[in-house]
């Protein structure tokens, strides 16, 4: 959907009016919410007035504001799982800001009046239609590689969500390519977030404060992608005082400092702290010795290492301001003997912060920050593979916080510096460096009428190159409580992105992960001549419907449906003869399906099951054909159980199933000459080079079903307060399954991925 008028005198006219709301006989309660000892935020933490109707849940950073509160005095009553509820007696006054800063203390008190968990109040009061989010805790209890927790491994339990293999896997979501899903870290865009050995991410999991992700209608907050969203944000370093962990296994090294500069003032709540990590892997050295029978090629180990480092400075100030300094290096080296040698290297940094202005009801924050992300790919064979993309963010949100709605709008522009080289089997070389800038403006409104909750929203994101584009995106969120356990949802969409990527569907191993801005050339219609010159971006349109079901206070059931209609997708012609040829084609598709989601959660027993059941298509104008990530079954199954006296041993399991990938067969093969000599090449003599010839029927065959059991038992000695020690005993496929990754076609040598894997790790915290 494409518009060409002018928009901003609409939006100023939208922003005056939803201003002017917050005048009247009424006046605001806001605040945060900390933990007594870390001084960390409590997210999700219920806030109310008691005897009102009038209530939230704190954010990630432990902020609430309740607005359009009649004047008078009222108790406010603060709960959360695990903590001593708290109440304090506030006035509110005409047109008065009340601020709050509370801290509350762990012990499990909590009030009659108020049972509810903070994530069930969520769920009633917020759409969160495709949104999941998930907590550092929730990573750690998932049996992970090398007793490393990782959020690479929690994403692929997360319903809709297929990882293609253990060795340069992709992560694919809902139907989405990799390039589809935009990674953010502190509101900066990761361009490679996963290490070439698919267990780990460049993300430390005790660094994070919480992931959330978006797998499909996403409000008009978020943009530039497609298909979906997965928003980490890390946490402050402690407020009180300097501590932190470190850990060692067969996999990896990793070490964790954090603590106060400036401890934090208990009258102003002002203070100022320190947080860095770095973990480096050592699997190339010690798999020789441990994993011997996993290593698959002449090298002797497992040819992956990595390197990653990140620190940030935060500041917090009264009132809920706060400002955090943060920056990242992270490094990754693949080397196949004889073979081929990959590096990539991601730097970056910025500043984020939140401004709370005490006589005002509206909240400011923004993120300023760049990036850079290098990779080369060197093969015996082939030509190296080179590619870079710089990019450079500014962005500002405004939010204004009413009785029940909320205003959320802002601006961000982004700047994309792109150089990228590659050439094709047919000795055809892509070339493009490029600058290509995207601004955007967005509004969010939420509104709460009783049982239902409306969240309609729309982005206006301008494209700035060769061909300009304005794409005005309508979004709409909506949420009917039917009953105080059933709660019935739906959302929808339209999405659009410029940037697109190197990785090619026949290409199993996706080690290369190049980047390239969109396409300043002729586009034509799908399998056709025909020009399409209306625009040159890739574009989609999403469709949610689905259910949340309160069985009991421990068991909540969620089922969604889906549907993702892509309208245009661009990748690079790998099959360029000529020069003559397009170095681009299009193509349309859509993905659809169900998912469904139970999870039980007591005191010491957590169980977790998801099964999805998709469909992805893709059409180049020729056939319709499955893509190769089209994984028609995913079950997935958590347990995680805790024993032992003061809960010291935990125990978990995870066993994932899912159909066989598709991929095309092989019809034959033939010898070509390339004729690298010219006509002095002796084709007569020489070996010419083997080619394939695929099937007529694209991605007609399926491989065999995948299925994997991960177990791991942890031990945890409390000496003190503050230090403990961990021991975690881990088990990757418990019963060795042989699951192939691919065959090689030539040689009909079939690859599996990684066999059984036992590790133990040590974690020493301080």
């Amino acid at each position: 959907m494409r518009f060409r008028f002018f928009t901003i005198p609409m939006l100023i006219g939208m922003f005056l009016f939803f201003g002017n709301q917050a005048v009247g006989q009424t006046g605001t309660v806001r605040g945060n919410i900390f933990d007594a000892d870390t001084g960390e935020p409590i997210i999700s933490g219920t806030v109310r007035l008691a005897g009102t109707d009038i209530g939230t849940t704190t954010d990630l950073d432990g902020f609430f504001a309740l607005g359009s509160v009649p004047v008078g005095d009222y108790r406010l009553v603060v709960t959360y799982i695990g903590y001593d509820s708290l109440s304090v007696n506030v006035l509110i006054k005409k047109n008065g800001i009340n601020y709050q800063r509370l801290e509350l203390t762990e012990g499990g008190v909590a009030l009659s009046e108020v049972t509810v968990s903070g994530e069930r109040e969520a769920d009633r009061t917020e759409v969160k239609v495709s949104a999941v989010r998930i907590s550092t805790r929730q990573i750690k209890a998932l049996p992970s590689t090398g007793g490393e927790p990782d959020i690479a491994q929690y994403l692929s339990v997360l319903p809709g969500v297929v990882f293609s293999g253990d060795q340069g896997g992709q992560l694919y979501i809902r139907g989405g390519s990799p390039i589809q899903n935009k990674i953010l870290l502190d509101g900066l865009t990761i361009y490679k977030p996963f290490h070439s050995i698919g267990f780990f991410s460049v993300f430390e999991t005790e660094a994070i404060r919480s992931v959330d992700v978006y797998t499909g209608g996403f409000n008009a907050e978020y943009g530039g992608r497609i298909s979906a969203i997965v928003d980490i944000k890390t946490r402050e370093g402690n407020k009180k005082r300097w501590g932190g962990t470190a850990s060692a296994s067969p996999f990896m090294g990793k070490i964790l400092l954090e603590g106060p500069l400036k401890k934090v003032n208990p009258e102003s709540g002002s203070s100022t702290s320190l947080l860095f990590t770095a973990k480096h892997s050592y699997l190339d050295q010690t798999s020789s010795t441990f994993y011997d029978y996993a290593v698959q090629d002449s090298s002797g180990s497992l040819p992956f290492s990595f390197t990653d480092v990140y620190g940030k400075m935060s500041f917090l100030f009264g009132g809920g301001s706060k400002m955090n300094l943060f920056g990242f290096n992270f490094n990754d080296k693949v080397v196949y003997e004889g073979l081929a040698t990959l590096d990539w290297q991601t730097t970056g940094g910025g500043a984020n912060f939140r401004l709370v202005p005490p006589s005002s009801n509206l909240i400011i924050d923004g993120i300023v920050g760049g990036s850079r992300y290098d990779i080369q790919l060197d093969e015996e064979i082939d030509k190296p593979r080179k590619s870079s993309i710089t990019s450079y963010n500014v962005g500002f949100n405004f939010t204004y916080f009413g009785k029940n709605n909320e205003v959320k709008y802002g601006f961000n522009f982004t700047g994309l510096n792109t150089d990228f080289e590659f050439t094709n089997l047919f000795g055809q070389k892509f070339e493009q460096k490029s600058f290509v800038a995207e601004a955007a403006a967005f509004v969010k409104y939420k509104q709460i009428f009783g049982k239902l909750i409306i969240e309609p929203s729309v982005r206006f994101q301008y494209y700035i190159a060769d061909l300009p584009d304005l794409e005005i995106e309508p979004r709409l969120g909506l949420k009917y409580n039917l009953t105080d356990f059933l709660r019935l949802k739906f959302a929808t969409g339209l999405y659009s992105q410029n940037l697109l990527t190197s990785v090619n569907e026949r290409d199993v191993v996706n080690l290369f992960v190049g980047f390239l801005a969109g396409p300043d050339e002729t586009l034509y219609e799908p399998g056709s001549t025909t020009e399409k010159a209306d625009h040159r971006l890739q574009k989609a349109a999403h469709v949610v419907v689905g259910t949340e079901v309160d069985v009991t206070k421990k068991i909540q059931i969620n089922v969604e449906g889906y549907l993702k209609k892509y309208t245009q997708l661009i990748n690079i012609n790998r099959n360029k003869l000529e020069f003559t040829d397009p170095d681009y084609i299009t193509e349309t598709g859509e993905a659809y399906g169900i998912d469904f989601l139970v999870k039980y959660n007591s005191k010491n027993l957590y169980l977790y099951g998801t099964y999805s059941l998709g469909f992805v298509n893709r059409d180049d104008g020729e056939q319709v054909y499955p893509t190769i990530f089209d994984r028609r079954h995913n079950v997935n199954m958590l347990a995680t159980y805790s024993f032992g006296a003061e809960g010291e041993w935990e125990a978990s399991a995870r066993w994932n199933m899912g159909s066989g990938f598709p991929f095309t067969q092989t019809q034959g093969f033939y010898e070509y000459e390339l004729f690298e000599q010219g006509s002095s090449t002796d084709f007569l003599s020489n070996n010419p080079n083997l080619g394939i010839i695929y099937s007529d029927d694209r991605n007609g065959g399926r491989l065999p079903y995948f299925h994997r059991l991960d177990l791991s038992l942890k031990r945890t000695f409390e000496f003190s307060k503050y230090t403990k020690l961990q021991a975690i005993a881990s088990v990757t496929n418990a019963y060795d399954r042989n699951n192939i990754f691919f065959v090689d076609r030539v040689t009909t040598e079939r690859v599996d991925q990684l066999p059984i894997l036992p590790s133990m790790t040590l974690i020493f915290s301080f």
